[in-house]
């Protein structure tokens, strides 16, 4: 058994951690009506992947949604890295907020690659 001493600082990530819940339980017993915004981020979520049922049944016709993907994707990482820095937010958690973009921007630029090769070929 590892015994840490009591006076070993917390790690930064979980000093995090608490502070955030402890906001999130502080504001929702003071000001409940806020977290109502949540359910419309997740309501645009949904409705950003209903717009790509789309490209699935007529990629070629439908292309400029991955572009639209890309963009949104490259456009995670500044927005990111600069509104979480302006909001306090650690940069370890901008990163993961961050690889939102990128592991994003793969299967989208794949599909965007095969749709060009469809549309080249004439098939739909």
């Amino acid at each position: 058994m590892v015994v840490i001493p009591a006076s070993t600082n917390a790690p930064d990530w979980a000093i995090w951690l608490v502070k955030v819940q402890t906001t999130l339980q502080e504001t929702s017993n003071k000001y409940p009506f806020l977290f109502y915004g949540t359910d419309w981020l997740a309501f645009g979520h949904f409705v950003i992947a209903i717009v790509f049922i789309g490209a699935l049944r007529d990629p070629v016709r439908n292309r400029w949604l991955f572009d639209f993907g890309l963009i949104a994707c490259v456009l995670v990482i500044p927005y990111a890295l600069v509104f979480g820095g302006l909001r306090g937010i650690p940069i370890w958690w901008r990163l993961i907020d961050c690889s939102f973009g990128v592991f994003g921007f793969i299967p989208l630029w794949f599909c965007r690659k095969w749709t060009s090769e469809l549309e080249k070929l004439g098939l739909r």
